[in-house]
């Protein structure tokens, strides 16, 4: 038998494939990882609008698409290799460096696990340029091509070379969610920036949001609105160390169970456990015991006292006088709780005449399952007060025999489109409300289940009235005006309204006033047929006779007549049917819905002097708000958009009382 030698390895030089592969692994180790390199790429590139498309969790394809500055052609070539950057020169330029991207890899290491593609153009350039890379190196030369300014990178069968990796990763529904965790991050930081998310071959968008958008616009449409409604801002200044911390915290109502955290370190996404450890410490005395906060925080620190090259990712960052910092964050999270520890006012009422206070109410329960106090409901949405039935009645229409179908297909669409729109948890919210109070002209409190809602009035009233014109189209109610007022007239009136906006370059008012005339006389007949809105001649003058009955006791606030007549012969395009029905039922609700303005009424007589100050109360109550539980099919923009916003829950008024 042979004697084995033992001695020492032959050290030997790794092929350069495999060496970029090691150093790919190490800065792309999945999916997200690479989506983050190349949205830090975008930022950079000073753009104000991103999108991303997924396929397959971003193993088959990972796109990215932006409109920022573009790639010069003359660099093309060299922009997939290693240490290629425009950001960086020299090694002290890491003491100060501001951008997101700056040793040049993140490209090259995808390049090096995936097939990538870039699309480019920039703003003096004539026509874009599409270039493919393999292990870094151009694929033949960069084609002309049509593009949109910007940068659309491609990445293609990710790992596809590297199998032990790829069979390493989670589900790619998993991979998925890593990656719109790290689009909805990046998306509250960069409230300028639009951030799209979508899968390939589908229509839905997984993350959607506006380059208008502000922070707290961001935070309401990704993480809800229960979340953005309990907020408080956040903002530290400190000269000593040379930092300023800001952001938005949850306050002591709101906790979750796992701590959402969103930390960036002079504007790059991090993870730092020692900061993470010592907020919630903050959150202990005041959340219950396995709960925790919602913290959105932004640390400015001078440039030359981190260092962002720790992690091959760039996941983590050191800095100078790190505890100090802390400590001091830590100090001006407890002293903002502290001062949001009165964030809720109660009232408290007096008992009725005959009632003591040991006076109880029983309530049926299940035996098998009791209701918690905090869970129960002690309201009936059904239930109606006397004042109810103090309403007159008059002018109230009959259900039509004759009820006509409606065959048009663009009336269809738009009730298509209208229903595809809607909230099925909106429609729940309004169908069981129970009306608690009018705030004022504009905001109105009403309950749901445990939850009290501020509610939006005008915006709503204007959604149910588009809809109830569509409902009803064709077989829509007449309210006849008397005396019927001049179109001519109406029309001189509201040229003469700022809102109207005219100047001498328009013409002549009189000659406007006739155009108006002529415009709504030569369609009167497909408006009244379809809309109930009549011109007729009255004495030998055309006049406005009728307006749509579209809600029983409600008559809009006739001082916007004038500005309406106008409105729908310059805004409603009488020439394409889709587009008329569209533009007049949109005119027509913004006419109709309930006016912010001091002295308006709203009830069917406007003129009549008994209790004026408070029926446009007593309407809001008592006609609106039974309609928008009858027949309201709320947006879902409804719903993020501060329209209606939940002011209060019972559970968590519990929790209150539970820490006092």
């Amino acid at each position: 038998m042979a004697k084995v030698t033992s001695g020492p390895g032959v050290i030997k030089k790794l092929d350069e494939v495999v060496v970029n592969r090691i150093a790919a692994g190490e800065v792309i180790q999945r999916p997200s990882n690479a989506l983050k390199e190349m949205l830090e790429n975008s930022l950079d590139a000073k753009c104000n609008q991103i999108t991303v498309t997924v396929r397959a969790g971003g193993l088959k394809m990972l796109q990215i698409a932006d409109n920022g500055t573009g790639i010069r052609k003359e660099d093309l070539g060299i922009v997939a290799e290693r240490f290629t950057t425009s950001k960086l020169r020299e090694f002290k330029d890491l003491s100060s460096i501001a951008t997101y991207g700056f040793r040049g890899e993140a490209l090259a290491s995808i390049s090096h696990v995936a097939h990538l593609s870039i699309l480019t153009k920039t703003r003096e350039s004539a026509c874009g340029f599409k270039a493919e890379y393999l292990d870094g190196k151009l694929k033949g030369d960069p084609k002309p091509l049509a593009a949109n300014q910007g940068t659309t990178i491609t990445v293609e069968d990710l790992f596809y070379n590297v199998p032990n990796r790829l069979g390493a990763l989670r589900s790619q529904a998993e991979e998925f969610n890593k990656i719109s965790e790290v689009m909805t991050r990046y998306a509250v930081h960069n409230a300028g920036v639009g951030f799209t998310l979508k899968k390939a071959g589908e229509t839905r968008v997984e993350v959607k949001t506006q380059p208008q958008n502000s922070t707290i616009d961001n935070i309401r449409v990704l993480y809800g609105p229960t979340v953005a409604k309990e907020l408080l801002e956040f903002k530290l200044t400190d000269d000593r160390y040379k930092f300023t911390a800001s952001g938005y915290i949850s306050n002591v109502n709101y906790s979750v169970k796992k701590m959402v955290f969103l930390l960036f370190i002079n504007h790059r996404l991090v993870e730092s456990a020692a900061l993470k450890k010592s907020i919630d410490g903050v959150y202990a005395s005041y959340l219950p015991k396995g709960s925790s906060p919602f913290v959105y925080m932004s640390l400015e620190i001078a440039p030359n006292n981190v260092d962002v090259n720790v992690h091959p990712t760039k996941h983590e960052v050191f800095f100078l006088n790190q505890d100090a910092i802390i400590e001091k964050i830590q100090h001006a999270l407890e002293e903002k709780l502290l001062n949001s520890n009165a964030s809720r006012t109660f009232y408290t009422q007096k008992l009725l005449p005959g009632v003591t206070a040991a006076a109880q109410i029983d309530f049926k329960t299940s035996a098998d399952k009791p209701i918690a106090a905090k869970d129960l409901v002690r309201t009936d949405c059904s239930d109606q007060k006397l004042d109810r039935f103090l309403l007159r009645g008059e002018g109230k229409t009959e259900e039509n025999p004759e009820f006509r179908e409606c065959k048009l297909s663009s009336v269809k669409q738009l009730r298509k489109t209208v229903l595809e729109n809607s909230s099925d948890r909106g429609r729940e919210v309004f169908s069981g409300h129970i009306f608690v109070g009018c705030v004022n002209r504009k905001l109105s409190l009403f309950q749901h289940a445990t939850k009290l809602y501020l509610c939006n009035t005008v915006k709503f009233s204007e959604y149910l009235f588009s809809q109830l014109m569509l409902r009803d189209f064709g077989n829509i109610g007449v309210m006849k005006l008397d005396p019927a007022p001049s179109i001519k007239e109406l029309a001189l009136i509201a040229l003469d309204l700022p809102e109207a906006g005219w100047n001498p370059g328009d013409g002549e008012k009189e000659d406007l006033a006739e155009y108006i005339v002529s415009t709504l006389f030569s369609h009167r007949e497909m408006l009244d047929d379809y809309f109930s809105l009549q011109f007729d001649y009255v004495d030998g003058v055309e006049c406005v006779v009728g307006l749509p009955l579209l809600l029983d006791d409600y008559c809009p606030w006739l001082a916007g007549l004038p500005l309406y007549i106008l409105r729908l012969s310059t805004e409603v395009n009488f020439q394409d049917e889709f587009q008329c029905f569209k533009s007049f039922i949109h005119e027509t609700s913004r006419f109709y819905k309930v006016p912010f303005v001091e002295g308006s009424c709203i009830d069917v007589e406007q003129h009549g002097e008994s209790e004026k100050e408070n029926k446009w109360k007593f309407v809001t109550e008592h006609v609106l708000y039974p309609a928008f539980k009858k027949y309201l099919l709320p947006p879902t923009s409804s719903l993020t958009d501060t329209s209606l916003l939940q002011l209060a829950n019972l559970p968590d008024l519990y929790k209150v009382f539970e820490r006092c």
